[in-house]
């Protein structure tokens, strides 16, 4: 301990560095608790070739899936939870969830057989539905002109929400093109499955 002011002068640098020294500690250590408590979210899957899907119009049905009532094949189907916690349902689950985005969509599922693809969970409607259009390889300028086309947006089941796309062909061309949804109840004004 320092007796006098000659003394003290002596210490002051010490005791400035070492205040230094414990600050910069523990910023440190705040950053990286912080940095461990944010897990980086899983990438998105492989692109979808909308090419290598069933290339053929819809199904005869009933049930017949329209899409601003074009009659159109349901080739794939992709489903995200929201938020860093949410998850998706176990697969036995997931006739409830079709359900619950539209009317009749898991006969349809049954119907159709598209391949049914999990994504990471998503934060953002519009960075899902940008996300989505972005991974796939698409013919034409964004399906405009071709038989094929799609639809994502958000949706909820049991209060939970997620999100969904859908990669949609006609028996011929269109112009329908990529369309992103704002709500969960767009879903109605767009699709429609016909039972009849």
């Amino acid at each position: 301990m320092p007796h006098s002011l000659d003394d003290l002068i002596a210490y002051w640098p010490w005791a400035v560095l070492a205040a230094g020294v414990l600050f910069a500690l523990g910023v440190l250590r705040r950053w990286l608790r912080r940095r461990k408590r944010r897990k980086p979210l899983p990438a998105a899957p492989p692109p979808i070739d909308v090419q290598k899907l069933i290339n053929q119009g819809p199904p005869a049905g009933p049930p017949t899936l329209e899409f601003y009532n074009i009659p159109v094949r349901l080739a794939a189907l992709t489903l995200a939870p929201v938020g860093r916690s949410g998850s998706l349902p176990p697969e036995e689950e997931l006739p409830g969830l079709f359900e619950a985005l539209l009317p009749g969509l898991a006969q349809i599922v049954q119907l159709h057989q598209p391949p049914v693809r999990h994504w990471p969970n998503q934060f953002s409607t519009r960075g899902f539905a940008q996300a989505f259009f972005q991974n796939a390889k698409w013919p034409g300028e964004h399906c405009k002109g071709t038989p094929w086309s799609a639809v994502a947006g958000i949706f909820k089941h049991e209060g939970q929400p997620y999100m969904a796309a859908l990669v949609l062909r006609a028996a011929g061309a269109n112009s329908l093109g990529q369309i992103t949804l704002g709500t969960e109840y767009d879903w109605l004004g767009c699709l429609r499955v016909k039972v009849h």
